[in-house]
């Protein structure tokens, strides 16, 4: 039954005539026991499984990694959920928390992760086939190059084998000429040493004469000289007889007769040299000349084709090296995807300090004017107290109510943050989408305009002939059909071995994308206001501390409305209970940010009456009525304790015993 029907004018006057309420006390029945287990272990079950198919079919993670987290999950979510209700309740605040902040970067990044895994590999995917195609081709032309050269170098090898065998045979020629030359060498040299001698003889015939035949004549003209001497030195008084012996020294000269037989060689040798042997010179160097001969050879051929690794290996090394180079990138992006456990648990963290603040903090996430609001500001205008409603303008930037679709002014400016971030990561993503196609249909248009084969022939094909016989005859021809094979010669340009084969876009892929970034912007548009639903789910597991928060609210926006002056004045005097705050730190904390971060850290709280928010003080503790039921935080003053009828408004159950209830009414 509703308090504002309870409270209403009408509903007063007839409150005596009818029956009092059946009270509906909370009573954990087997039943409920098991019906609240058993869609517990349900809903556990289907978050596990709706958490295994995103890992498996959306991420593609490793099937072992699968299934054991999605084992670990569902028996962590089907168990907790099934037999502890503060699993169960921070379970329900996770799947808000989904539509938060958090939830939205985790999509994000999955998001991201895919468009890294699907378009970006696919773009270095379709270079590295471009890279493949490419050094094929110039491996191909290489490789025909090669061709070629052979080709073109096999008649001039066989001209200079035939030179080679040219020189060879004139080198066996020619060794046979210098075993003749050396044979008539021989034969002239001993001849020459015949006419040495010869010439030697008629050289020293003269002097041989002249001595031998001169020394007749010698030895008589000594034999009178001496004579001569002899007697000058017996008788030397008498020398001038000695002269009579030179009378007969003439008689010597008898013996010059026989050298004019010695001057016969001197006339005979010039005759010899000038007849004889000048001619036999020059006919022997003549002879020498004639089989002197030289043969040279000069052939320049230089084409180095060095390579130790083909093209390909080239380019697949280089391609190596790369993915080397971002091999810490890929890691780095492949740890995006296991971050959804991660992630899970961070947001199964959040969930708890969430369900933490809202016990703990009055002020934590409490601007909502809600239902249990409008019935306590009835309340109070019904005992004639001060009451909020309606809120000014500035109050109605601030404070909301849950179903209301205008957002307080801190959570605009955090949506339109929202927006713009989403934008910039949407538009990265679709940028990646358009290159990866771009570069898939330039590449497949190469590869349909190109997808035949072309060989170069020669249009027009002549010879040479070379007539006549011999080796120089030979060595022409050889080189003469070097042209001819370069012109049966064929040249590939375009061959299927190197046809591009790109790689096809994942369309499926850029589906997942877009939803993903679809549930994204539902999330940045939609997710303030699901977030909302945390609160419902802790009011609803909690009742008795949303209407304490509800009381909270209803103070602190009564000592916003009256002046920082009298606030204060009016908490030093203990004052006013029905005014707002009555502790100072608390109308600090109402006025001050500063003071409110004290206050939480402190922990300063204020009992109120649940069903007006009226403070309860110390000097009236005694006439506040609390709530019997054992767990139950309900209390109560004095007025709505009677307008209630003895009856809890938050478990509905009695406040008190009949017994004290009468002694109440008796005193």
């Amino acid at each position: 039954m509703g308090l504002l029907s309870i409270f209403s004018p009408r509903g007063g006057r007839n409150r005596k005539r009818k029956k009092p309420p059946v009270p509906r006390v909370v009573e954990d029945t087997l039943g409920r026991s098991v019906t609240r287990s058993v869609g517990g272990f349900a809903l556990g079950m289907v978050l596990a499984t709706a958490y295994g198919a995103m890992v498996i079919f959306v991420q593609g993670y490793n099937i072992w990694y699968c299934l054991l987290s999605t084992i670990t999950l569902a028996l962590g979510l089907g168990l907790g959920m099934a037999f502890s209700c503060k699993v169960r309740v921070t379970v329900l605040l996770m799947l808000p928390q989904i539509f938060s902040k958090e939830g939205k970067t985790m999509l994000l990044i999955l998001a991201f992760g895919l468009a890294m895994e699907g378009p970006f590999a696919n773009i270095i995917r379709n270079f590295t086939r471009c890279a493949d195609a490419v050094s094929c081709g110039a491996e191909l032309a290489l490789n025909q190059t090669a061709e070629m050269l052979q080709r073109a170098r096999e008649p001039l090898i066989n001209a200079l084998r035939k030179i080679k065998d040219i020189a060879q045979k004139a080198k066996v020629v020619g060794d046979r000429v210098r075993k003749l030359f050396r044979s008539v060498m021989d034969s002239v040299r001993h001849v020459a040493h015949c006419l040495r001698n010869v010439w030697y003889f008629l050289l020293n015939l003269g002097e041989v004469c002249n001595e031998e035949m001169g020394t007749p004549y010698r030895k008589c003209a000594r034999l009178f000289d001496n004579a001569k001497d002899t007697c000058e030195r017996a008788i030397p008084f008498l020398y001038f007889l000695c002269s009579v012996v030179l009378l007969f020294k003439y008689l010597c000269g008898l013996a010059n007769i026989l050298l004019l037989f010695c001057i016969i060689p001197q006339y005979i040798a010039p005759f010899l040299r000038r007849k004889v042997v000048e001619p036999i010179v020059a006919v022997l160097n003549r002879v020498r000349h004639e089989f002197e001969f030289n043969i040279t050879a000069v052939h320049h051929y230089d084409v180095t084709v060095n390579a130790s690794k083909s093209l390909s290996q080239v380019a697949f090394d280089i391609m190596e090296d790369v993915s080397k180079r971002l091999q810490p990138a890929k890691e780095a992006v492949g740890l995006f995807g296991y971050m959804s456990t991660l992630v899970i648990l961070y947001l199964y963290i959040k969930a708890l300090l969430y369900r933490k603040h809202y016990l703990h903090e009055d002020s934590f996430d409490n601007i909502f004017i809600t239902k249990p609001f409008l019935e306590m500001d009835a309340m109070r205008r019904k005992n004639k107290k001060p009451t909020v409603l309606p809120l000014s303008a500035k109050e109605c930037t601030k404070y909301i109510r849950p179903t209301s679709l205008i957002l307080p002014r801190k959570e605009q400016l955090r949506y339109t943050l929202a927006i713009v971030s989403l934008f910039r990561q949407l538009t990265l993503a679709v940028l990646l989408i358009i290159a990866d196609f771009s570069v898939f249909w330039l590449l497949d248009l190469v590869r349909y305009l190109l997808h035949g084969e072309i060989v170069a022939r020669a249009p027009v094909t002549m010879s040479v002939s070379v007539n006549g016989t011999g080796y120089t005859g030979e060595m022409y021809r050889d080189m003469v059909s070097a042209f001819e094979v370069l012109q049966r010669g064929n040249v590939s340009v375009l061959s299927r071995k190197c046809r591009l084969r790109p790689a096809e876009p994942d369309y499926d892929g850029y589906i997942t994308i877009g939803l993903m970034y679809g549930v994204c912007f539902f999330i940045a548009i939609f997710g303030t206001y699901i977030q909302r639903l945390r609160r419902v789910v802790c009011a609803w597991y909690y009742p008795s501390r949303e209407q304490e928060r509800t009381c909270y609210l209803y103070n602190t926006i009564l000592t916003r409305r009256t002046g920082l002056a009298q606030a204060v004045l009016k908490a030093v005097r203990n004052r006013s209970a029905d005014g707002g705050h009555t502790n100072i730190l608390l109308v600090l904390a109402a006025k001050s940010r500063l003071c409110s971060w004290l206050v939480k850290k402190l922990g300063v709280h204020e009992s109120y009456c649940m069903g007006c928010g009226k403070i309860r003080k110390d000097t009236d503790s005694e006439d506040f009525v609390t709530c019997s039921t054992q767990g139950c935080r309900g209390i109560y003053c004095p007025d709505c304790y009677k307008l209630l009828d003895n009856m809890c408004s938050i478990c509905m159950a009695p406040l008190t015993y009949q017994g004290d209830m009468d002694e109440e009414g008796f005193q």
